[in-house]
């Protein structure tokens, strides 16, 4: 895999304006800073939101008072049938993370046309199977709670606290996709008194197929620890100041302990949720000790994006980053969470993998 594989799969992602799926090799601000209100909170009753009632997503979708000024923008690619964390970002205009919006999304199927494809010559099919999406039936509200991405002050890197544009929040919902193929999202937001409503891009649900799974046994590889490093972790880590969460290679812990492996890179994640996550990672470490291994495994050779993505990262089929797998000590994936999460997403994986 080449950096721009990378770059390419969230082209539909980008197309929308600021996002937090990462992909490396890029230094445009997309969220607000560390300055900005970033506190969890749970998920709105579903009561505020419209019930779909029989409407299509169109339909559902003019009742709203006005459509919205703000960006709702995806932070994951893949999706599969069934039960799905659905994490996602919401942004002014200027790009400046919004940190308490009230959301709650809806779908619709994309009717599949024959010979339709996302493909190049087949994007006028493509526009026309969106468009009539939104007269398909729409399944909802899912309303999403709002992860902090913050930890405590001794475990923020300074990676994270100099950028003005680290994310402080992930919007997250779980959304239950009753089949493979394309799925139109659309966000209703309560502002006060009154709903807006936006559309998001699709959701092309079963298109990653070779990413690890749980329930699957995990790919063995190799990472690089401080001792491969020679003293100078720079070359295994892109925080600053290093994590330590590269005391052990992969491979030696696969099968023997729970592992939880972090593919991310704080200095070049396009979304600027890479050095919060990894910071995350490394306050979860230090509460958890002995109870499983840690490992944060950086996206590019020789930490260079122009060098494309490290084998480990290709061995793991990822078409972005930051992803976290949760590895229990048969070397089953237990978890995987793609895009950015919080302390409690965190923990709840750490768990979980420690008790099986």
């Amino acid at each position: 895999m080449r950096a721009t594989r990378i770059a390419c799969a969230l082209a539909c992602l980008l197309a929308a304006g600021p996002v937090l799926a990462g992909c490396g090799g890029s230094d445009s601000t997309d969220s607000g800073g560390p300055t900005a209100k970033a506190e969890s909170r749970p998920a709105p009753p579903k009561s505020e939101f419209p019930k779909p009632a029989g409407r299509t997503l169109k339909e559902l979708l003019k009742a709203t008072d006005h459509h919205s000024k703000l960006v709702v923008s995806p932070a994951a690619l893949a999706f599969y049938r069934g039960e799905n964390r659905y994490p996602f970002g919401v942004f002014e205009r200027d790009h400046t993370q919004v940190p308490d919006a009230e959301v709650a999304l809806y779908f619709a199927k994309v009717p599949a046309k024959p010979g339709a494809s996302s493909k190049a010559g087949n994007k006028g099919q493509g526009a026309k199977a969106q468009a009539n999406a939104l007269d398909e039936p729409a399944v909802g509200p899912f309303p999403a709670r709002i992860e902090s991405l913050q930890t405590q002050p001794a475990f923020r890197a300074k990676t994270t606290s100099d950028d003005p544009d680290a994310a402080g929040v992930v919007y997250s919902t779980q959304i239950r996709f009753p089949s493979a193929g394309e799925w139109r999202i659309a966000a209703v937001i309560k502002e006060g008194d009154e709903l807006e409503s936006t559309l998001l891009p699709s959701a092309i649900v079963g298109e990653f197929t070779a990413i690890p799974r749980p329930g699957q046994p995990a790919p063995k590889i190799h990472t690089p620890t401080a001792a491969d490093a020679g003293g100078d972790l720079s070359k295994i880590t892109t925080r600053i100041p290093p994590d330590t969460q590269n005391k052990v290679d992969y491979a030696e812990a696969l099968g023997k302990e729970p592992i939880l492996l972090l593919f991310a890179t704080p200095q070049f994640c396009q979304s600027r949720v890479c050095g919060p996550v990894v910071d995350v990672a490394e306050q979860a470490k230090q509460e958890f000790g002995d109870e499983a291994a840690f490992i944060h495994m950086e996206i590019y050779n020789d930490n260079d994006p122009g060098k494309g993505a490290r084998p480990q990262v290709r061995a793991f089929h990822l078409p972005s980053e930051p992803w976290l797998f949760a590895v229990n000590r048969r070397g089953i994936v237990s978890s995987v969470v793609e895009g950015a999460f919080g302390l409690e997403e965190m923990d709840k994986v750490v768990e979980k993998v420690v008790a099986e």
